[in-house]
């Protein structure tokens, strides 16, 4: 988006409980109006991340996300419905977004990130938030994040695990710090429920808010998991890993 848009009366009246929100107020909402998250993938994860930021207000969605709505999808990709089995799943995410949001400008793109895209890609937006499930298209992202100087927000899940956190270049480590190496374990299809996925989205969602309205403390360094099974959370500290080819002093 280019220029600052002020908020309108409608969005004023749409917006107005989180306006309440002490250190947001209106300043807070203008700057998510004002802002571009780029959610690559829009599954069982990006699903609510998405929805979350629409329904918060930001002012223009990229989502990337190749292939076609199948069964299976439809228990945790709250993006998708019965009426759109067999068609592109981008589109399906775009009209219920639309549904919920008309004032936002998306961006749908029917493929999945790589490094031949994720460059003009992340060049269109001001903050990724990552829920891809493969590590290839998360190290792509990752790349683009540093070099573009544009945070990241990592989040996964598995079965009733998952976990989050906030990547801002310069000032913490990178996906790569985390996992030097793609973990030959990781695969695309895996056991989940759709409310961890939506659980972790919404915290994901949330992060995303706070970076790019400045309100609250981010998961900057900090990796929060947790366990549905017996509603355990934590923290750990993480570090930047010296020598990483991706973030090393040298690249930042």
């Amino acid at each position: 988006m280019s220029g600052f848009v002020p908020l309108t009366d409608e969005e004023r009246a749409v917006y107005e409980w989180q306006i309440w929100v002490p250190e947001f107020g209106e300043a807070g909402q203008e700057k998510l109006k004002n802002a571009s998250v780029l959610v690559s993938r829009c599954g069982g994860l990006g699903s609510v991340v998405a929805y979350e930021l629409a329904a918060a207000g930001i002012g223009k969605l990229v989502i990337a996300h190749a292939g076609n709505v199948k069964p299976s999808d439809l228990n945790r990709q709250l993006l998708m419905t019965h009426d759109w089995l067999g068609k592109p799943r981008v589109e399906s995410a775009e009209r219920r977004l639309k549904e919920l949001n008309p004032r936002l400008e998306i961006v749908a793109i029917p493929e999945n990130i790589c490094e031949e895209n994720a460059q003009p890609i992340v060049e269109q937006v001001d903050l990724i938030v990552d829920c891809a499930p493969l590590f290839p298209e998360r190290y792509a992202m990752n790349r683009q994040s540093v070099l573009q100087n544009k945070p990241l927000i990592e989040c996964a899940m598995y079965d009733l695990e998952a976990q989050v956190t906030t990547l801002i270049p310069g000032q913490t480590g990178c996906l790569s710090c985390l996992f030097p190496n793609d973990p030959p374990a990781w695969k695309r299809e895996f056991p989940v429920f759709g409310a961890v996925s939506g659980t972790v989205g919404c915290m994901a969602a949330m992060e995303a808010i706070k970076v790019l309205s400045g309100i609250g403390e981010p998961l900057t360094n900090q990796l929060l998991m947790f366990d549905l099974r017996e509603m355990t959370f934590h923290r750990n500290t993480i570090q930047r890993r010296m020598g990483c080819p991706v973030c090393g002093e040298n690249k930042c």
